[in-house]
């Protein structure tokens, strides 16, 4: 489910209702097949714990409507699932989706310094302070032909200020002019998808760290 949800993702950057139509139905008819006892019922019942989370983040824009139905119909498929003996949570796969996504600024940051180190003034016109240059590093890059990204700059008269704003999920528009710094537009269904599989291989990254340090 979660890797057709992630190509259509990719591909036309929509993913249409029926998908989790089919896979919920898929669901509510293994939940009654299958839960033969009053423990099965109450494991789903937890897993669906995330539902009203997903919701909440979904309508403040933290990701889109196909994201927090993905979480809520793969909780009632696959509640807690996992290949381990690690603990897992009914928020798991959002915490180490959450994780993952960390990647991009890494490689957004990697990318930069490759620029920079290549003699390309990648905040040229922009006044800003080294601190605001750094995030931005972080966040995004200057793009020549951006497609699939997100503006993170502002004119200010006769210079740019980049503008670190939270783009609302559902309606931002990917920026189209040339020379722009931009934050990349993943999508999060990518790292739902990862962030499932590492859920099923190693399970909850955040509390096996914690656990770890612990010990």
């Amino acid at each position: 489910m979660l890797i057709v949800a992630s190509a259509l993702d990719i591909w036309k950057r929509e993913i249409h209702d029926m998908l989790w139509v089919i896979f919920g139905a898929i669901a509510i008819v293994l939940i009654f097949v299958e839960s033969l006892s009053y423990q099965s019922l109450i494991e789903v019942a937890f897993s669906l714990i995330i539902a009203p989370i997903a919701l909440v983040l979904w309508r403040m824009g933290f990701f889109g409507g196909a994201d927090a139905f993905s979480l809520i119909v793969l909780a009632a498929l696959a509640p807690q699932l996992t290949l381990t003996e690690n603990f897992v949570t009914p928020l798991t796969t959002l915490t180490n989706a959450a994780l993952l996504s960390i990647v991009i600024l890494i490689t957004n940051f990697i990318r930069n310094l490759i620029a920079i180190l290549n003699h390309r003034d990648v905040f040229a016109g922009f006044a800003e302070n080294k601190l605001r240059k750094i995030c931005a590093m972080f966040l995004g890059y200057r793009s020549t032909n951006p497609k699939y990204g997100f503006s993170i700059e502002k004119s200010d008269g006769a210079h740019k200020k980049l503008d670190f704003v939270i783009h609302h999920a559902e309606k931002a528009e990917f920026c189209k002019t040339k020379d722009t710094w931009v934050t990349p537009g993943i999508p999060f269904m990518i790292y739902i998808a990862a962030g499932f599989i590492v859920q099923l291989i190693f399970g909850d990254v955040v509390i096996n760290a914690i656990t770890t340090i612990l010990q």
